[in-house]
């Protein structure tokens, strides 16, 4: 019997245990094409000899970028992961100057490439790296493909040399580096092992009620960011049948064709699938619109395991069967389970979500703690709105006195790659890793996560303003798509602001008003400026007078990662939006 100690150890745990027919399915010209759990192991294997005969030899570094997740990426995975490799997964989006910077500082020898348009960016600066050759998953005229790599792996005289080389791995080995994609400065390459990786995978399975060999999920979250790839090994170690969605564009339509039973998701994704329910909700009219409504109202008011009374769960038994019943079908009619990680989730998404019967287990974590720390679980009371679950076993967590969150275990990072000063800086002399989250632990053991430690700032009147907080808060405005506070060192807080273009077009269209049709005419229109208005002085009674927003500027951009806006994990990049409206914020502070 396979004992999981090693990453590559998954698949052949999933072979002994539940093998699947369709372990992996990604879809090629319109058509889902699988592979089995054997397929996958004999594909890996493949890998492995192919690289062997490149040169390939353990603690080398290979890196992977593709712009979407696919079967070859989890097959190129385990073939470098048995050699004791090492994979270097780069974020597809990050510019050619991250890419080169990340290419030579972890002196990856291949890279393996997703489309032409991560191969162009990785070719204008290949003559400044030291790969020997780029490999490309796609076929694009003129770059080597990744078959080339299996086809000179299927001669399996090699085999032994791949079995020594597996043998060889230890749990603690580095298993992979993964840049960071830091809001300030270079990425850091967090050193993850395999037992860091695993033991998470493991510490986690408990809080997930997936039945061995029976759930089907979708995959979109970028498998280049710990949280996704760790779900992963997660639905391997528990034969969770995988297909990976097409694209974020596509994923409406890939959940009716694959019909999950779960997936990830990051909050801002849920709050644009909630957002296109309500916007659907208020356009049927008459009865059907009035109990539409009425099912909302009932669902923001949602508390776990029947806390609301028996009238209330009579009435929501009813909401369920002729509103909340159709919210599911959206989502392929199967879904039990979707795990939120990467930001703050809205207590009021965790309720109406519940309310649907789509409950949404908010979980917390980072790239150096490999990634979960703690996460909701339905059964067994685990599961309390507005807090991040209770710690998983093995990992530890105090707060310290200023409010920031602690942790050790045996998910700790090895370190950042060539930077024990920066790793120093982030783990003490007494093994505990500083998060740079402020939080706190209730008496029931629940976390609760209140803000980014270096992204609280105080007023030039010394009050301390949380960011976060508020900006959670307003993005529940249907005008507002991403908002920044601001306001360090001045007299009073104040936000910059994209608005839901969209939204708002249809608001002017109902109110039979001309706003115009660019971004910029909009964002000057009297009457949009007035709305806006009227939504800050709604949410700002939320907050106490010292953090109340007294003043915005409306952006014409939309924040995007290409950009620079925001991070791959859809973080505000709050220097770079600062510096790019710096005009605006002038005009808040200066005038």
């Amino acid at each position: 019997m396979t004992e999981i100690k090693r990453l590559f150890d998954f698949p052949y745990f999933q072979l002994e245990n539940h093998p699947l027919e369709k372990a992996f399915g990604t879809k090629y010209n319109g058509t889902w094409e699988t592979i089995s759990t054997q397929q996958y192991i004999d594909k890996a294997n493949a890998i492995s000899r192919g690289l062997l005969r490149l040169g390939i030899e353990p603690n080398m570094k290979i890196a992977v970028i593709s712009s979407n997740n696919r079967t070859e990426w989890n097959i190129l995975d385990i073939g470098i992961l048995q050699l004791g490799a090492q994979n270097v997964p780069i974020y597809p989006t990050i510019s050619e100057q991250d890419y080169e910077y990340v290419l030579n500082h972890s002196e990856s020898v291949y890279c393996f490439v997703s489309d032409t348009e991560v191969l162009e960016k990785v070719n204008s600066i290949k003559h400044n790296t030291k790969l020997k050759e780029v490999y490309c998953f796609d076929e694009i005229p003129g770059c080597k493909n990744w078959k080339e790599v299996l086809k000179l792996g299927e001669d399996k005289s090699n085999q032994d040399e791949v079995e020594k080389l597996k043998k060889l791995v230890k749990p603690e080995d580095l298993a992979t580096l993964i840049y960071t994609s830091g809001t300030t400065g270079r990425p850091k390459g967090v050193m993850l092992s395999h037992n860091n990786i695993v033991s998470n995978v493991l510490g986690s399975a408990p809080r997930v009620p997936f039945p061995f060999g029976a759930f089907t999920a979708l995959s979109f979250l970028p498998v280049c960011h710990i949280f996704e790839r760790m779900i992963l090994y997660l639905y391997q170690y528990h034969s969770v049948s995988v297909y990976f969605a097409e694209s974020i564009e596509m994923i409406s339509d890939n959940l009716k064709e694959v019909k999950p039973h779960v997936i990830t998701a990051v909050p801002r994704l849920l709050e644009k699938v909630y957002d296109k329910i309500i916007a659907k909700g208020s356009t049927v009219g008459g009865v059907k619109q009035k109990l539409f409504f009425w099912a909302v109202e009932l669902g923001l008011k949602y508390e776990p395991y029947g806390a609301n009374g028996w009238l209330y769960e009579t009435q929501l038994s009813l909401a369920r069967k002729i509103i909340f019943s159709k919210w599911k079908e959206g989502l392929g009619g199967n879904i039990e389970l979707i795990v939120s990680g990467s930001a703050a989730l809205q207590p009021r998404l965790a309720r109406v979500f519940a309310a649907a019967e789509i409950p949404v287990m908010e979980g917390y974590g980072l790239t150096e703690t490999s990634p979960v720390i703690a996460v909701n679980d339905q059964r067994n009371h685990g599961f309390k709105i507005g807090t991040v679950g209770k710690v998983i076993d093995k990992v530890e967590v105090k707060i310290a006195e200023d409010g920031e969150i602690l942790t050790k275990g045996p998910n700790l990072m090895l370190g950042y790659y060539k930077e024990p000063d920066k790793t120093a800086e982030a783990i003490d002399e007494d093994g505990w890793f500083h998060t740079g989250d402020i939080g706190e632990l209730d008496n029931e053991g629940f976390l609760k996560i209140t803000d980014r430690k270096k992204e609280m700032f105080k007023t030039s009147g010394g009050k301390y303003v949380a960011p976060q907080v508020i900006e959670n808060i307003m993005k529940q405005s249907r005008f507002i798509e991403q908002i920044m506070v601001i306001g360090e060192g001045e007299k009073m807080p104040a936000a910059l602001i994209q608005p839901n273009f969209e939204f708002v077009q249809e608001w002017a269209k109902r109110k039979n008003l001309d706003i115009g049709s660019s971004n910029d005419k909009i964002i000057h229109n009297e009457d949009v400026i007035a709305r806006f208005q009227e939504e800050i002085d709604f949410y700002n009674t939320k907050f106490g007078h010292w953090e109340k927003i007294k003043k915005f500027e409306l952006t014409p951009d939309v924040w995007s990662i290409e950009a620079e806006h925001l991070t791959p994990t859809m973080k505000l990049k709050r220097r770079n939006i600062k510096k790019m409206y710096e005009r605006l914020y002038d005009n808040i502070y200066v005038k």
